[in-house]
C-alpha cells in the first residue's frame, strides 16, 4: 500500500487538498489544515499517507508528520468516526492538543469541533484514552507554520481563511465573526496560515 510519497507539490486545491507528482504519476491527496499549510506550490515535500478504500471510492489522506497519521488511524477505528470527521478533528486542533484534551477528559473542547455532539464527544473520550496513550506527540509538531506562503492582499487572506472554515463545517457568519475577533486584537497577519491559526483559536475558545 502507499505509505509515503515524496515528490513535487503540483497543485493546491482549496481548502485542504493537493496533487503531488512523482515518477510521472499525480496523486490526489486530502490533508488536515496544519499539514496543508506547510506545503508550498512547486516545491518538494514528503507526505505520509493513508490509503482508504470504500465501496464507492479509493481515497488518499496525507500528513506531514507520521505520528499525526498514527492518530488519524486510531480515530477512524472508532465506531461512527469516518475519515472525513477524523480529518476535521485534526484540522480543528493539533494531534498534541487532541491527546491533551482526551487525557484531561475535556468534553467541551471536543464538542467545539463541527459535527461532534455531546454523545460523540463522550464516546471519543472513552475510546481514545487507551488508543492515544502510547503515541508520543510533540506539542509543537503540528502548529501551523507562519509565513510559509506569503499573501500580500489582506482580502485574499480573509477569503481563503473563511473558505477553509466553511469547509470544516462552520457557518459563514460564525467564520466571519471569528476572523473579525482574531483581527481585533491588533495583530498583523502577513499570510493565510497566521490568520487561520488565530481564528481557530478563537473558535476553540483558547
Amino acid at each position: 500500500m502507499i505509505g509515503l510519497i515524496t515528490g513535487q507539490v503540483q497543485y493546491l486545491m482549496a481548502p485542504t487538498a493537493c496533487i503531488m507528482t512523482t515518477s510521472g504519476v499525480g496523486y490526489d491527496i486530502e490533508l488536515p489544515l496544519p499539514s496543508f499549510c506547510q506545503l508550498q506550490l512547486n516545491e518538494q515535500a514528503s507526505i505520509w499517507t493513508h490509503f482508504h478504500v470504500r465501496e464507492d471510492a479509493q481515497l488518499l489522506y496525507g500528513f506531514i508528520d507520521r505520528k499525526e497519521r498514527d492518530v488519524f488511524r486510531q480515530l477512524i477505528k472508532i465506531n461512527g468516526v469516518g475519515a472525513k470527521m477524523a480529518l476535521a478533528m485534526l484540522s480543528a486542533m493539533s494531534a498534541a492538543e487532541l491527546k491533551m484534551h482526551v487525557e484531561q477528559e475535556s468534553e467541551t473542547a471536543l464538542t467545539r469541533i463541527p459535527g461532534i455532539g455531546k454523545k460523540t464527544a463522550q464516546r471519543l473520550l472513552i475510546e481514545l484514552k487507551d488508543k492515544l496513550k502510547n503515541i508520543e506527540v510533540d506539542n509543537g509538531s503540528f502548529e501551523l507554520m507562519p509565513q510559509q506562503t506569503a499573501v500580500s492582499h489582506e482580502g485574499s487572506i480573509i477569503a481563503e481563511v473563511e473558505g477553509a472554515l466553511i469547509s470544516l463545517g462552520y457557518k459563514e457568519k460564525e467564520a466571519q465573526l471569528a476572523i473579525k475577533a482574531a483581527k481585533s486584537k491588533g495583530d498583523t497577519f502577513a499570510d493565510t496560515q497566521g490568520l487561520l491559526k488565530a481564528t481557530l483559536q478563537q473558535l476553540s475558545g483558547f
